[in-house]
């Protein structure tokens, strides 16, 4: 849930290393760390323009690379299974299928899932991804990353951020993540004022 950052700053080939060497501190078995790598580099390409779908090929071929890489990879095929199937239910029964998010492979299938049923709709992914009996917090944060890494600030509902504590500095830490250590990215220029 903490290694979006990464994917902010850090380049092609080193997202994903990055990912799961921040997430080891405190997730030692692979599926922990290794998961945390995914989610790095898939926050990385589709701030590159990615598409959601690009951004899940090109990370679950680099994490197809690691030993002990098997739970973390069924997590994220049953999530894509789950979410390209139009006749799936998008509820809370479809999420715990996956899991309940209490370990990192769960939460990973979980934020993709929802991710996924709703890429154009930051609002009900993240609502899907909170409305379930486990670790909601968690995959809730994760689909939010995605979900605004792909659409933007302007998907998220400004009910949701107006009042937002610390916003300022959330907002100068985010901008400095991606053009103080990048150089500029074009699509941060896509925000203005933000």
């Amino acid at each position: 849930m903490r290694v979006a950052p990464v994917g902010l700053f850090a380049n092609q080939a080193t997202a994903f290393e990055l990912g799961c060497q921040a997430a080891a501190i405190t997730h030692g078995h692979p599926s922990g760390y290794l998961s945390a790598g995914f989610q790095s580099s898939m926050i990385h390409l589709i701030i590159e323009g990615r598409s959601l779908d690009d951004a899940i090929d090109i990370s679950l071929d680099a994490l197809q690379h690691f030993p002990g890489h098997e739970e973390a990879r069924d997590a994220v095929e049953r999530a894509v299974t789950l979410g390209k199937d139009p006749s799936m239910p998008r509820d809370a029964l479809t999420v715990e299928s996956l899991g309940h998010g209490w370990v990192a492979e769960e939460a990973l299938s979980i934020a993709l899932f929802c991710a996924l049923a709703y890429e154009d709709d930051f609002a009900s992914g993240v609502c899907m991804a909170v409305n379930h009996g486990g670790d909601s917090d968690s995959t809730g944060a994760m689909t939010g990353n995605i979900l605004g890494a792909l659409n933007g600030v302007e998907a998220i509902p400004p009910s949701w951020i107006e009042g937002l504590e610390l916003r300022r500095e959330i907002e100068t830490l985010a901008g400095d993540l991606l053009t103080g250590y990048r150089g500029g990215s074009d699509w941060w220029d896509k925000y203005p004022g933000y």
